[in-house]
């Protein structure tokens, strides 16, 4: 069971005890990313995570690495729409030694011009390379029909334009906003003491004020009609991301969608991987998710299919949806579901990274189910009826969100077979 402490200046400490491993994952997290930025300045939150490894007032980046590295260790970051984390692994006798570098990194950046500068060219190729990468780029261009106009929709590492616009003051002004403790959740998981934990925290992070941070928009999701954005492109194959308005990560029929994920898409017995790729052939990958945001979510689906078989796919592709509309699924189809959730998971929390990476962002969050066994209960508890009413709320015409990447010119079936 993990343990939480609020240090006076705000900043929140979680640990979990995993006394039979050897090794601790430590996590900074901040509530800062994607959402909290604007047109002007897209991507700042991915920049700034980029530069934190780029040294310190203490560091600089080869010592950083050579630090965590030469204890056998390992480092990353990431950043995210509604949060940013940076994280270490260690055995734990080197607890200590994650703590201090990640905090340092966090607090205290150098932010050096010519690193930024260098920071923003490798950026800039990183969305270049997203661009010619069909199958990655196609669910940004998705998420920005799903979501127009609205930070959600934009790219987490921006434009080219906006990151050549950004500046050090902008950075600096951003950092000070959001990276302060009241923002912050510090987290171990692994071979360590929640004691030792806080009290690490308090003399590498303690000294420093906490103070307000503004918040996120609402999403903004009214679905009054189908949505298509064909982008011709020359490619082997067709690429194809749907997606659907869905739940939040609050909602008490989260579950139940979690559950209609492994059925129609997660892994290899799923319907669309059966259906679509074994039984049709009309594709060599084919998949679906689940993307949770504090007040909006989305159901979404990806494949590359054989450029002539692309209406057939995208036709197959709905029918399969919508069959959770009309009829129940079987109980044993449900039963495998709902085991391989359960496995999942468990497999998951073996691995102290695995753990310290779930429970952070639940925490981060405002989640408030940590107990695994009340999750599983909760899985157990999803019905027949309860499936085929999230399906219905869900796989709606006016709902179909569709962008393609691919040699097509014109969208006449697509259109037909959207109703559009």
């Amino acid at each position: 069971m993990h343990k939480v402490d609020v240090l006076k200046n705000g900043l929140k400490v979680v640990t979990n005890q995993m006394g039979h491993m050897e090794s601790v994952s430590i996590g900074i997290w901040i509530r800062a990313g994607g959402r909290y930025e604007d047109k002007k300045n897209n991507g700042i939150s991915h920049l700034l995570e980029h530069l934190l490894f780029k040294g310190t007032y203490k560091r600089d980046t080869k010592k950083i690495k050579e630090e965590i590295e030469g204890r056998g260790g390992s480092f990353n970051g990431f950043t995210a729409e509604e949060f940013t984390c940076y994280l270490v692994k260690l055995l734990s006798k080197d607890a200590e030694l994650g703590v201090d570098i990640l905090s340092d990194m966090v607090l205290n950046p150098r932010l050096d011009e010519l690193e930024i500068e260098k920071e923003k060219s490798v950026v800039i190729e990183e969305i270049n390379m997203y661009k010619d990468v069909p199958a990655q780029h196609v669910h940004e261009i998705l998420a920005e029909i799903m979501w127009p106009g609205q930070p959600l929709g934009m790219p987490l590492a921006g434009t080219v334009e906006s990151v050549k616009a950004l500046t050090k003051k902008d950075l600096m002004s951003y950092k000070d906003i959001f990276y302060n403790p009241r923002n912050m959740l510090v987290i171990a998981a692994g071979k360590t003491e929640e004691e030792r934990v806080v009290e690490l925290c308090k003399k590498y992070v303690g000294a420093v004020s906490g103070k307000d941070t503004s918040r996120f928009h609402k999403a903004k999701k009214e679905a009054t009609s189908p949505t298509l954005s064909l982008n011709y492109k020359e490619t082997e194959q067709t690429h194809i991301a749907l997606g659907f308005h869905a739940l939040d990560r609050f909602h008490p029929d989260r579950f139940a969608l979690s559950l209609l994920n492994i059925i129609l898409g997660a892994n290899m017995s799923s319907r669309l991987f059966h259906i679509v790729r074994d039984e049709l052939a009309l594709c060599y990958e084919i998949s679906s998710g689940v993307r949770k945001y504090e007040d909006a979510g989305a159901f979404t689906v990806s494949a590359g299919v054989d450029n002539k078989k692309a209406v057939r796919a995208i036709e197959v592709i709905l029918e399969v949806l919508g069959s959770t509309n009309k009829v129940s699924v079987p109980e044993e189809e449900m039963r495998r579901a709902k085991e391989y959730y359960k496995g999942q998971l468990l497999f998951a929390l073996e691995d102290t990274m695995s753990f310290m990476l779930w429970l952070g962002e639940k925490v981060i969050a405002g989640e408030t189910v940590f107990n695994v066994k009340k999750l599983m209960d909760n899985i157990e508890a999803v019905s027949q009826e309860d499936l085929k009413r999230v399906s219905k709320d869900i796989f709606r015409n006016e709902n179909i969100n569709m962008a393609i990447i691919g040699p097509i010119k014109e969208d006449k079936s697509i259109r037909r077979v959207l109703q559009l």
